[in-house]
């Protein structure tokens, strides 16, 4: 608001816009990309990441001793939800119809639990942030679930490990 109480802002200079950012107008604004050009084609993102933690909370998720029930099969749904749901949580995202979404979460010794997502549409645009989104809603209720116990639980390394479809087709973290 300008000082005068108008309810007016001045126009500002345009934002520079990096090139290859496709969330901004020429103006630097964020936009929600218009895909309504793009061919429907299958899409298939996988992501995945861990959970760090002491070797007596991974002994107890397997022994189902920690009084929350399965750690591991909540965390699975928690992370199916999440997917879902990614439109309500990324501004930017479109609401996707998912056609399948798999997690496998595995305790791994001494002491992490390690998540993947793998997310599929037939769309004209990738799942890269539904299976991020899962794989961190995953770790998170697994946190969650095990923080009464060990608070120094940490999630690590979540990162997209493949994506197939659309124009650029496929990609793989190296």
């Amino acid at each position: 608001m300008s000082e005068g109480g108008e309810g007016f802002d001045p126009p500002r200079a345009p934002a520079p816009t990096p090139a290859g950012f496709t969330h901004f107008d020429a103006e630097g604004r964020a936009v929600m990309v218009d895909v309504s050009a793009k061919p429907a084609t299958e899409r298939l993102a996988v992501a995945r990441g861990r959970v760090e933690m002491a070797p007596a909370t991974l002994a107890a998720i397997r022994a189902g001793s920690l009084g929350k029930g399965d750690v591991l099969g909540v965390a699975r749904i928690a992370g199916i939800m999440a997917a879902k749901r990614t439109a309500d949580l990324i501004p930017l995202c479109h609401p996707l119809a998912l056609t399948s979404v798999k997690l496998e979460l595995v305790p791994v010794a001494p002491g992490s639990v390690t998540i993947e997502a793998r997310v599929k549409t037939t769309g004209p645009t990738g799942v890269e942030m539904e299976a991020l989104t899962a794989v961190s809603v995953a770790a998170l209720t697994v946190y969650d679930m095990c923080k009464a116990i060990d608070r120094g639980m940490r999630v690590e390394g979540i990162h997209l490990a493949r994506k197939e479809g659309g124009k650029s087709g496929l990609w793989e973290a190296p």
